[in-house]
């Protein structure tokens, strides 16, 4: 027990430098691009994570979490860190298109690695629940609420954004370049994704937490 106690702790400690090295740390650190290399101990902790979980009897983990509410929560952390790494490098979009721009094109290349990293996981996930329900009334009507709350927060950051760029004096406005605007507009989308995954999350949470009581 203690043993994998330590597993775990040492799991959410290579979690938290990931993401130091992904949100706060410097672009460049002794000659290493530390976007990539959190990137990478990501990901490295997220399939240690998964193949724990993949060695757990089926019984045992779905007594813990859903299949569903596995996705979410790995949605969750995926999409936290696409998102908070997004805006912690914001300010290389402003130095022009990614053709002549270096660090736009680390930053697309780290997240496209973030993005196939979730599907694969997502795939390994479903893999192991192949051939037992994943998906039930409950699920569906989660999903259905999820959505709800992600097309709301998409819909309430295009409308910030729009007020932003039609109310702003023109001279605030040199940083909106049509890269830098393209960029926000990504953004917006993986903030209405981000939403919709952390609104299923909780409502399994609140679902499970019923159930037990």
């Amino acid at each position: 027990m203690r043993v994998q106690r330590a597993k775990w702790w040492i799991l959410l400690f290579g979690a938290m430098l990931a993401f130091w090295g992904l949100l706060a740390g410097p672009d460049v650190l002794l000659g290493v691009d530390l976007g990539k290399w959190g990137t990478a101990l990501l990901v490295t902790v997220a399939w240690i994570s998964m193949f724990a979980v993949s060695r757990a009897p089926v019984d045992e983990a779905e007594r813990i979490l859903s299949p569903g509410e596995w996705k979410a929560w790995v949605g969750v952390a995926f999409m936290l860190a696409a998102t908070g790494y997004f805006l912690a490098k914001a300010h290389v979009f402003a130095d022009g298109p990614a053709a002549e721009n270096d660090g736009a094109r680390a930053v697309g290349r780290n997240l496209a690695l973030l993005l196939v990293a979730w599907s694969v996981l997502l795939g390994v996930l479903g893999a192991r629940w192949k051939g037992r329900v994943q998906e039930d009334e409950r699920d569906r009507e989660i999903e259905k609420q999820a959505a709800g709350w992600g097309r709301g927060a998409l819909t309430f950051c295009l409308i910030g954004l729009a007020a932003m760029l039609a109310f702003s004096p023109s001279d605030r406005l040199a940083w909106a370049t049509h890269f830098m605007i393209a960029n926000l507009l990504v953004f917006a989308l993986m903030w209405g994704w981000l939403c919709e995954y952390v609104a299923t999350a909780l409502l399994y949470w609140r679902d499970r937490r019923e159930v037990r009581a």
